[in-house]
């Protein structure tokens, strides 16, 4: 019966393997007393760190032992020592380009050339200031670690990239554009493309990518273009830095444009950098490279529905179609949705409420619109407005479109062949004063949703393309939904397209056309009011699914006005109504 060769764990077993091949080197510096070597009957699951690192970087025995002899020179102070008495100066206690030259076999010249690894990676350095051959050499920090058996990012690399952790909430959607990514990859293997994410989900860009690279066995680091240094020597230096790390790591780059497109910077890197990259943004991007561009938009209502029903299903509560209303009325990500269901059932002893969920979901968006338009707190009721009955009517049925959009486009199928067009977009013409703002404000409170007028003298620019810029923010910031959205004297904006006289008029034209665009994609509930409905470009006015026209109230309407302007706590004694409502003003 034979006895079955003994097992060690691989650290051990590197440790033994790099001992052994710097006692190799110490004979032949010429070294008689080098201690007793590894083991041979000892086997290994997996080759050493240098035997690994020796593939990966495709280098010669006389470049391999090279990396060794720098690396001992770090590790032993016998073999250090060992290279002073070879060179002739004990001081020297370094390794040269010369000294291997002259003691290490199959030595050649080419292994210090800058397009050879050694010097291509830096995996070693060559001391300036000295000639090739007598020049020390020393080993990349990183490097040296990874001899010994840690192979951890490079600390220069750290302050720059984010490690990824795998996302447990993947929308089905989102896990079918992974699938079709893997696949492409695996199919390209010699030369993958850049795989390019564009799409209104950001967050769901990021989960992914995840999946991608876990599907072709990669470790996902995550970069802002923002944090990545101008184009100067820190750049290159990252660039090779990354390189390297995609080889020692197998790890995969995702470059996160967000909205803003390509830094130089950013351009620079994701037309040089090795696959696996991801560049991930809101807009489609262009590339001097072969890249393969997927669409990641935010799941549909009906798969936020199912999103919801998943991040929910431990709580064991049943919201009687509740999820309906969160998931049409909002466009979150899958993580936020599971964020906000993990908020929500923070406190175990107690069940989910609804009105918790809904007010969460509200609080996600406020961020992002707090800096582009004004908050208004809408405070006012159907009791508060006094119309004629059939703008009543009209501005009731609005408010019922909003409610069930999820039963008619996702249960009865309209959304089926395209979401375009399906926002809901009003039109409250009439004078000043008439209460468009304040039935904008009563719809809010009927559907608790954010109430945002925008501020036309922060959106409206002199200078050409900053308009359809701030525009693009407003209607971008308000998409994850839960928002109003109030133009005020919307003539400024949506005024009529004119004949083109010069450049300005060019320019203004197509700043109405880009905003045309932006209502006929917007998904939300967005109001205009005008005091001059025929100022109102006919193309907006074909594309509104509601027009509320606001009569000057009659003194029947000014009285009911005067009957409820004053809180219940005003002394009104002696205040004649009737004759009050003979005032020919509006409310």
């Amino acid at each position: 019966m034979t006895t079955p060769e003994p097992k060690v764990l691989w650290t051990e077993a590197n440790q033994a393997s790099l001992t052994a091949e710097l006692a190799r080197l110490k004979r032949l510096l010429g070294c008689t007393t080098t201690g007793e070597g590894w083991d041979e009957a000892v086997t290994f699951a997996q080759p050493s760190a240098i035997d690994s690192l020796s593939e990966l970087f495709g280098l010669s025995p006389f470049e391999r032992d090279v990396l060794l002899l720098c690396a001992g020179v770090e590790m032993d102070s016998n073999l250090a020592a060992r290279c002073g008495e070879a060179q002739g100066h004990p001081q020297r206690a370094y390794a040269t380009f010369g000294l291997a030259l002259s003691t290490l076999p199959e030595a050649h010249w080419s292994a210090l050339t800058p397009d050879r690894p050694l010097r291509g990676f830096r995996l070693v350095e060559v001391e300036r200031g000295h000639s090739l051959t007598t020049a020390p050499l020393h080993i990349d920090e990183r490097i040296l670690h990874y001899l010994a058996g840690v192979n951890l990012l490079d600390q220069r690399l750290q302050s720059l990239l984010q490690d990824s952790s795998f996302p447990e909430w993947i929308a089905e959607e989102h896990a079918a554009v992974a699938e079709q990514a893997v696949l492409v990859i695996e199919t390209h293997e010699q030369d993958p493309p850049v795989l390019h994410f564009c799409g209104d989900d950001l967050q769901g860009q990021e989960d992914i990518s995840c999946l991608v690279s876990r599907g072709i066995g990669r470790r996902l680091f995550i970069l802002r273009v923002e944090d990545l240094p101008a184009p100067t020597a820190e750049l290159d230096q990252f660039a090779l830095l990354w390189h390297r790390e995609t080889l020692l790591l197998r790890a995969a780059l995702l470059l996160q444009c967000g909205s803003g497109g390509l830094t130089p910077s950013a351009r620079r890197l994701a037309e040089r950098l090795p696959s696996p990259l991801i560049l991930a943004g809101r807009e489609p991007l262009r590339l001097n490279r072969s890249f393969l561009r997927l669409d990641v938009d935010k799941p549909s209502p009906a798969g936020q529905k199912r999103l919801w029903e998943r991040a929910l299903e431990s709580s064991g509560a049943n919201f009687d179609g509740a999820l309906d209303n969160l998931a049409e009325q909002f466009r979150l990500s899958a993580k936020t949705i599971f964020s906000a269901s993990a908020l929500a059932a923070t406190d175990r002893s107690t069940p989910i409420d609804v009105e918790d969920l809904w007010k969460l979901c509200r609080s996600f968006a406020r961020p992002k619109l707090d800096d582009l338009a004004q908050r208004l707190v809408p405070k006012a009721g159907w009791d508060d407005l006094v119309l004629p009955e059939l703008q009543m009517r009209n501005l009731r049925q609005l408010a019922s479109q909003v409610r069930y959009r999820m039963k008619v486009y996702e249960t009865w199928g309209f959304s089926d062949k395209g979401r375009r067009g399906l926002g809901l977009s009003s039109l409250f013409a009439g004078e000043s004063g008439t209460g468009k703002t304040l039935a904008a404000e009563v719809l809010a409170r009927e559907l608790d949703l954010d109430l945002y007028r925008i501020d036309l003298s922060a959106v409206v620019s002199k200078y050409i393309g900053e308009t359809e810029k701030n525009l693009k923010q407003v209607f971008d910031a308000s998409e994850e939904g839960g928002v109003l959205l109030l133009f005020d004297e919307a003539d400024a904006l949506f005024g009529k397209r004119g004949d083109v006289k010069d450049s300005h008029d060019r320019y203004a034209n197509i700043e109405i056309s880009y905003l045309l665009q932006r209502m006929e994609a917007y998904q939300g509930l967005a109001v205009l009011t005008t005091n001059l409905k025929s100022a109102i470009d006919n193309a907006f006015q074909r594309r509104l699914r509601f027009t509320v026209h606001f009569p000057f109230p009659d003194a029947v309407q000014r009285h009911a006005i005067w009957s409820r302007v004053f809180p219940a706590r005003t002394p009104t004694q002696g205040l004649d109504l009737r004759k009050l409502s003979q005032l020919n003003i509006t409310g």
